[in-house]
């Protein structure tokens, strides 16, 4: 956990010259101003500016810049850039040029979701399983739609040629302070799976969204072309992003509580778990249930997989890599709490109700219920239903 004196003092020492103030759209996609050294104390103090009508979701006429404020505990080396001249990164709030937090920041919604957790004395902590294709590039170095390869499901080399590949996302993870717990190939032509380490909300959005750029640069480093988009191959599984939970609150009636809270509610926030067209192209050919149940069985759309002494551990299996994962953990855990405060229980496993079947239908169930309205502001979530062409 870096103080602002730490990186200051790091940069002078290590022979940084260029820090990449990191940021995301309303979407999740990461965006970065790359700065010199001798602006980083204003940064601290003052903040860089960029043009938010130019970044998806924060076009605002009557405000045009957001200004970039540095989290220095988020500070990391970028190890594929060269030793000599390093280039590190942070993670920045982001405020108004009046010095008002900026009402699109996922990442500041999500930190102070997690202050609601804190005056519960609850424990929660996220992990993920990050799905991606890898695709073969032609001899200009543009995509293809061919995959690197044709194993399935755990194969080993020969059928599995991205071993290298994880093995060096692996590496460059750890480098950043993110610990990998497995990696494997996955069941599609060329698609893969890494996992790691479960963190706090807030670290573990932040190590999703680095986790991507991790995977994208690498493969580009290895003459491929990385997509985590839901639906890559129409013949193929699709890429998901199931979200693991633990819940300990030292009380398992409080801890099934969070859970039958988040179950209550995940038809209302599908459309931020599962955000583009292609989402429910996967999810009609998921494996797991469309209905909104949960169970023991990797078929089941809440799957518990333990509940001991240490608490409750479930997977959520209908997100998708598109998702904002602030936006993402910010509904999950204001779903939790909510279950918590109306000391929800269980339903029985069989369900009724269903997952959206489309983005329009995500976007109405969004739009019809009260629940993202009162947590995420109003223009976020008219930028979300705009991508299916609704507009209020």
């Amino acid at each position: 956990m870096y103080t602002k004196n730490d990186v200051l003092e790091f940069i002078s020492e290590n022979d940084v010259k260029f820090i990449r103030l990191a940021f995301c759209d309303v979407f999740g996609t990461q965006k970065n101003l790359a700065i010199q050294p001798c602006l980083l104390e204003e940064a601290f103090e003052a903040g860089i500016p960029v043009n938010a009508s130019l970044i998806a979701g924060f076009g605002d006429k009557t405000a045009p810049d957001v200004y970039l404020i540095p989290d220095p505990s988020t500070m990391a080396v970028l190890p594929w850039r060269p030793s000599t001249g390093r280039v590190v990164r942070l993670f920045c709030r982001l405020q108004t040029a009046s010095g008002e937090p900026f009402a699109l920041d996922a990442r500041r919604i999500l930190k102070d979701t997690v202050k609601s957790l804190r005056e519960k004395e609850l424990s929660v902590f996220f992990g993920a399983e990050c799905e991606f294709y890898l695709f073969k590039t032609d001899e200009n170095g543009e995509p293809t739609d061919i995959p690197l390869d044709c194993g399935g499901y755990l194969d080993l080399a020969p059928a599995d040629r991205g071993e290298n590949v994880r093995r060096e996302i692996c590496f460059t993870l750890q480098e950043m302070g993110i610990t990998p717990e497995s990696s494997h190939h996955e069941n599609g032509p060329g698609q893969n799976e890494i996992d790691f380490c479960a963190a706090d909300p807030l670290t573990a959005a932040d190590h999703v969204t680095t986790f991507k750029n991790v995977v994208q640069t690498v493969a580009q480093k290895n003459g491929l072309y990385a997509r985590f988009d839901p639906k890559p191959l129409d013949e193929a599984d699709g890429n998901g992003l199931h979200i693991n939970v633990r819940v300990a609150s030292g009380d398992a009636a409080k801890n099934k509580a969070f859970l039958a809270g988040i179950l209550r509610r995940v038809r209302e926030m599908t459309l931020f778990l599962n955000p583009d067209e292609s989402s429910y192209k996967r999810l009609a050919d998921c494996a797991c249930t469309k209905s909104i149940a949960w169970g023991y069985t990797h078929s089941d759309l809440i799957r518990i997989i333990r509940d001991d002494e240490n608490g409750l551990l479930f997977e959520i299996c209908s997100p998708d890599c598109l998702a904002n994962p602030y936006l993402a953990y910010t509904l999950l855990l204001h779903a939790g709490l909510e279950g918590l405060r109306e000391k929800a229980s269980l339903p029985e496993k069989a369900a009724a109700a269903k997952l959206p079947e489309s983005l329009k239908e995500a976007v109405k169930a969004a739009l019809d219920g009260d629940f993202a309205a009162s947590i995420l502001p109003e223009r976020l979530i008219d930028a979300y239903a705009a991508r299916a062409g609704i507009r209020r």
